[in-house]
């Protein structure tokens, strides 16, 4: 750093417009002097930031689309699927992706997918609950499992030294489950209090809210079952559920940071044996819109407006358009730290919570699934500020919608952010594993990420505002928790994006 800096004030010092200045920084660094705002303008003191240096060479920035490792793909006899992408490094990540969730629930196994994730990583017909912990502590390793409505995931990470171990204790678990009564029941008293927490959390309980009532089907089925159903739920009920829906032909396992043979030659024989199941169609879903209000006591209320996306995952082109509307609409709370690159420049912080102080909180916010999806607004005001929370939010969605409403500026800014976050996830090993797991799930390959970069750089304004009337043009659905009393009809707001 030293360095660096010795060799910028050198240059300072060759210039003669900035040698007083130079002479002087160069002055007060190596005194070690601090610098105190009080003894003169910023602006006088320091040269501009905001034009190059004169006879400073940067060095060259590297391009986006660099050398990547492919992502392999062997699909066993019995229909399991095996994917990795190898990097470099001391870690790998591995994890186990299942075509599972709650749309495949009935009304007999509500709630079993949530409760499935709670369950992961008990006893097996190998292994304790406490040698599974031991096991995995040996190795430094992390483990995790998540529900979803489409895809349940389970994670493994550790070191590449460890994979062999890590690989046969993943799908020993995966695999040979117990589901002992005493751990359901223990579990089952767990994912009741987490609903009734659920209850107090506004944000989650409207997430959840505008599904059941948006939706018709398979996505109206509850992630987060309630109380009375999961009263019906033993490990029977979870057995039953698992052993349908856990097969073959619906599972990937998928890793990052791994050789792809010698990965293959440690899983294959632990997978090559399980056996398929019988076809089974996906559920249907249809939205339908719908209103949904909950009344609590609360000095906040909090109300969500969305809309359905046509097509969902399957059709990655709009699901791409979305991702970047999502960018370009930003929000946060009222108190977000922030500055650049954290979205501060988004539509919905300076046209919203920079300009009402009586906002604690307004984003834009989507939930995407195979053929269809959610993308709206929630907001959080004082009771006596809803109504026209509710208008601001429906003007700002109307917007979006308006030919030249939206800016090249905007939209630019909006792209760029969207493929840094897209570039940076990347970065991650957890976050590649995950993104072959559920890509091999949705498309039945890994689409490669610059199909995606293409995709935004492609993106036009026409195509954003034709995104968003088509989101638009679904039927409302509408959810509130608080003071839903001072929250306008569901009637007088539909009627706005209708006419």
């Amino acid at each position: 750093m030293f360095r660096s800096s010795n060799r910028i004030l050198r240059k300072l010092l060759e210039n003669g417009d900035y040698h007083r200045t130079a002479h002087y920084l160069m002055r007060r660094f190596l005194s070690q002097e601090p610098l105190l705002w009080s003894k003169g303008s910023y602006a006088r003191r320091f040269p501009p930031l905001f034009r190059p240096l004169p006879g400073l060479e940067l060095p060259q920035c590297l391009l986006n689309s660099q050398d990547r490792y492919p992502t392999k793909i062997t699909t066993l006899e019995n229909g399991v699927k095996i994917a990795t992408e190898d990097s470099m490094g001391p870690a790998a990540c591995l994890g186990i992706f299942v075509d599972s969730g709650s749309i495949y629930e009935n009304e007999d196994s509500r709630g079993v997918t949530h409760l499935l994730e709670r369950l992961t990583f008990k006893d097996t017909t190998n292994r304790s609950h406490l040698q599974i912990v031991r096991n995995v502590e040996v190795t430094g390793g992390n483990v995790g499992a998540s529900a979803s409505r489409e895809q349940m995931g389970y994670s493994y990470d550790t070191l590449k030294a460890y994979m062999p171990q890590a690989v046969e204790l993943l799908i020993d678990c995966i695999r040979n489950p117990m589901f002992l009564h005493s751990e359901v029941e223990q579990q089952l008293a767990k994912v009741k209090e987490e609903v009734r927490e659920m209850m107090k959390d506004p944000q989650k309980f409207l997430q959840e809210s505008l599904h059941l009532v948006g939706y018709s089907g398979a996505l109206g089925n509850p992630l987060v079952a309630p109380e009375m159903a999961l009263e019906r739920i033993d490990d029977s009920v979870v057995r039953k559920f698992y052993f349908e829906n856990y097969t073959a032909d619906r599972l990937v396992l998928a890793a990052s940071g791994v050789n792809h043979q010698n990965f293959i030659d440690i899983a294959e024989p632990l997978l090559c044996d399980l056996g398929r199941g019988p076809t089974i169609e996906v559920p249907k879903s249809a939205y339908v819109g719908g209103d949904f209000r909950h009344k609590a006591d609360s000095e906040m209320t909090h109300v969500a407006l969305a809309f359905e996306v046509p097509g969902g995952w399957h059709q990655e082109r709009d699901a791409t358009t979305l991702t970047v509307l999502q960018t370009l609409m930003g929000g946060g709370g009222s108190f977000s730290s922030g500055g650049p690159g954290k979205g501060m420049h988004s539509r919905l912080y300076l046209r919203v919570l920079n300009k009402y102080q009586q906002v604690q909180s307004f984003s834009a916010f989507s939930s995407v699934y195979n053929d269809s999806g959610l993308f709206g607004i929630i907001s959080t005001t004082g009771s006596n500020f809803v109504e026209k929370a509710v208008d601001v939010a429906t003007n700002e969605l109307l917007a979006i919608a308006t030919p030249g409403q939206v800016t090249e500026l905007e939209l630019s800014r909006a792209k760029n952010a969207t493929k840094s976050a897209v570039l940076m996830n990347l970065e991650s090993r957890a976050i590649v594993t995950e993104d072959i797991g559920r890509q091999i799930l949705t498309y039945g390959c890994r689409k490669p990420v610059e199909h995606f970069l293409k995709c935004i750089d492609e993106l036009s304004l026409n195509d954003l505002t034709t995104m968003a009337q088509r989101i638009l043009s679904s039927p409302l659905t509408m959810a509130c928790w608080g003071d839903v009393d001072s929250a306008p009809s569901y009637n007088s707001i539909s009627w706005r994006f209708q006419s």
